[in-house]
């Protein structure tokens, strides 16, 4: 096969990234810019994101081409991320790759976001999925909860969507936690962290049961346009979902802050850890760890570790009851959830009782990351698929 490089370009969110790969699997650069910004705001703020990568995207993208040592000419295509995500930030990148690829006079590559955390998983590990068909992916992040089943066919993955959160993503779940428990933003890194000094207790917080309707549906139930629309027509006999909820527990974290009085304690800690000053770039540092741990007691420690328990056990619960059912040969989790150490040994451990291969993505191609947007792109690539004039941003775009 002849040498193809793609330019892929990712805006979604808060990352602003540019990353050259060769034939989807080999990186040859991956330049991320991150939006420190949004920290003093305890979540991703809209417009300052746009902002952001409006500075970021020209320096990004040349840096990106300066590390790989290639010039425009060089390139087979160019990709970018269509969606989902945020309106403006989406925009920006699309906006840019247009006009990079009129202006280089190279195809231009519409990349669904979701698929793009999938293949930062296959770019390292389809050779060791290659038998493995179909394969059961689980997409978890901050913004992101849903289980696919991936099944290649013709060097063309498809994706059927088997299952999703109902309410709050995982990680939007560990960020609104961290924050009511007085930690830095974003705080997943610091749950993940922290959870390691406290003892579980599975008793605390009960899986959420979600309900099968007769039809097969789950609440909120879809009509049957809707349904079939994503491919779940509850007349097929293998019809069934495998969706999760993460409100529930949100609440009920803020039900037992409340009940325990902790909010004076909570108040006190959160302005400590401000005046600490603590690296807000490595929020998971083991030297951040240890400077925090001295504002924390032993029941906010096992009250961290019982969420994670949780959260993660209920994750892990839900994607192998899909593997099962539907006889997927292989498990694949990916986004920035995926970087948890937690989730990694839960997964690891449950995946090796049901007797099938899994594979994470590195920790730095966990997060939003071009990489696995041009990885995502190659099969595109080849079969000349390529997007329209009239590109724009689908920030609710599915997959599937």
């Amino acid at each position: 096969m002849p040498s193809r490089l793609i330019l892929g370009i990712e805006s979604s969110c808060d990352e602003t990234s540019a990353s050259i790969v060769r034939n989807g699997t080999e990186v040859l650069s991956n330049v991320v810019a991150s939006q420190l910004i949004h920290a003093d705001y305890g979540g991703v703020v809209p417009e300052l994101a746009s902002r952001e990568h409006l500075r970021a995207i020209t320096p990004v993208v040349r840096e990106a081409m300066h590390r790989a040592g290639v010039q425009y000419s060089d390139l087979d295509a160019i990709a970018v991320t269509e969606g989902p995500g945020l309106a403006g930030a989406l925009l920006v990148g699309i906006t840019f790759a247009k006009a990079l690829a009129f202006a280089a006079n190279k195809p231009l590559i519409s990349v669904n976001h979701l698929e793009g955390h999938i293949h930062a998983v296959l770019m390292d590990a389809e050779t060791t999925f290659a038998d493995a068909n179909p394969l059961l992916a689980l997409v978890v992040s901050g913004g992101h909860t849903h289980l696919y089943l991936a099944t290649k066919s013709a060097d063309t993955w498809h994706y059927r969507n088997v299952g999703k959160t109902l309410d709050d993503a995982a990680g939007e779940a560990y960020d609104k936690v961290a924050k009511l428990l007085g930690l830095p933003y974003p705080g997943g890194p610091w749950m993940d962290a922290l959870a390691a000094h406290g003892i579980p207790d599975p008793t605390l917080f009960p899986f959420t049961q979600i309900k099968q309707k007769a039809t097969g549906n789950t609440a909120p139930k879809l009509s049957r346009e809707a349904a079939v629309a994503e491919d779940d027509d509850p007349t097929r006999p293998e019809f069934r979902r495998f969706d999760l909820s993460f409100s529930g527990i949100k609440t009920a974290v803020r039900r037992y802050v409340e009940l325990h009085k902790m909010q004076p304690a909570i108040a006190a800690r959160a302005e400590s850890l401000h005046a600490t000053g603590l690296d807000k770039t490595r929020p998971g540092d083991p030297a951040n760890v240890t400077a925090a741990l001295k504002y924390f007691d032993p029941e906010t420690l096992n009250l961290i570790a019982s969420f994670q328990n949780a959260v993660v056990k209920n994750l892990a619960r839900q994607t192998f009851a899909a593997a099962g059912h539907f006889g997927a040969k292989g498990v694949l989790v990916s986004g920035g959830v995926s970087a948890n150490s937690y989730l990694r040994q839960i997964m690891t451990t449950t995946a090796k009782s049901h007797n099938l291969p899994i594979a994470f993505p590195t920790i730095a191609l966990s997060t939003d990351n071009a990489a696995m947007i041009a990885a995502a792109a190659f099969p595109k690539l080849l079969t000349r698929t390529f997007a329209a004039d009239i590109l724009e941003p689908t920030p609710q775009l599915r997959l599937g």
